[in-house]
């Protein structure tokens, strides 16, 4: 969870997940898991909330109270900007550009 922690600790102030969970009544492991759908369902087309629901079968009105808590679309914007850095940082932008190319 610590990655996920300092993610959340730039884009929102006092915020972990610990303390998430235990505001809007699931466990760290199910937060953790939401909060990592929704980062990977912002950038998508569709309804972020519906697709995160979807892959974690957590209610959509548990998913929304976790955005507002995060601070909201534009902060969960910024998370999944981080995400997606952290995780493909410069070389899963190449392999994605080789894509393109046909070389991937």
């Amino acid at each position: 969870m610590g990655l996920l922690d300092g993610l959340l600790g730039q884009v929102a102030e006092n915020v972990d997940i610990q303390n998430l969970a235990a505001k809007v009544g699931l466990t760290p492991e199910q937060v953790e898991s939401a909060v990592t759908a929704l980062a990977q369902a912002h950038p998508q087309p569709g309804d972020t909330v519906a697709a995160a629901s979807d892959q974690t079968g957590i209610a959509p009105d548990a998913l929304q109270q976790i955005i507002a808590h995060i601070g909201g679309d534009g902060a969960l914007g910024r998370f999944a900007t981080m995400l997606g850095a952290q995780e493909g940082g410069i070389g899963g932008m190449l392999g994605n550009l080789g894509g393109l190319f046909g070389k991937n």
